[in-house]
């Protein structure tokens, strides 16, 4: 892990790195915290990302406030994104969980490879099936290309989105960037910002 401070030319960006299939910022469960604002030019402290200088987001940037939910709002036809680990038998074991209102349905929809930690991986997709379990829920997402059998424990984090502006930046925030895409001189720039609204952006 590498800490420090990142320098970057607008406060819709924290600290950020590639990870070979796309440029993400923040550092997992905890994110970007933002220490100071000014007029240009704002600090950042992360944790897990290397250092790299970036660029304002994009004028069309979407802000997204990101706020503490429950498994109780994990319901048939939610459409949700889960940070998870493999299981031996194909399922999946939550990490994290993300709730997406309808103005998000279709994002990221797909199983993928996640960096939380390694070997994880990320789905994002519309809940079939929900059922109890004995240590919280078990859910089946499905998605474009097929379905994923997940176990959410009881004590795994829960948020939601919801929108969000730019106002939402306030100094102590945290915030978490995915898929910023690398400019002609090196920097990045954003389409979705995350900043947590009484909770710490997972992921």
């Amino acid at each position: 892990m590498l800490g420090g401070l990142a320098q970057v030319d607008d406060p819709s960006l924290g600290r950020c790195r590639d990870t070979g299939d796309g440029l993400r910022a923040g550092s997992g469960a905890t994110g970007a915290r933002v220490p100071s604002i000014g007029s240009r030019v704002m600090r950042t402290s992360s944790v897990r990302a290397a250092a790299v200088r970036c660029r304002s987001s994009s004028p069309t940037a979407r802000w997204v406030a990101v706020t503490k939910a429950a498994l109780a709002d994990i319901k048939p036809g939610s459409y949700v994104g889960v940070s998870g680990m493999p299981q031996p038998d194909g399922s999946q074991k939550a990490l994290e969980v993300h709730t997406f209102p309808e103005t998000m349905l279709g994002v990221g929809d797909g199983h993928r490879a996640w960096d939380l930690q390694p070997s994880s991986t990320m789905t994002n997709g519309s809940v079939e099936q929900s059922t109890t379990s004995s240590d919280g829920q078990a859910v089946t997402l499905k998605y474009k290309d097929g379905e994923k059998k997940i176990l959410i424990p009881s004590a795994v984090p829960v948020v939601a989105y919801t929108p969000g502006d730019r106002s939402e930046l306030k100094p102590g925030a945290r915030i978490f960037i995915a898929a910023a895409m690398k400019q002609a001189d090196g920097k990045l720039q954003a389409a979705r910002i995350n900043v947590g609204r009484g909770v710490n952006p997972p992921m």
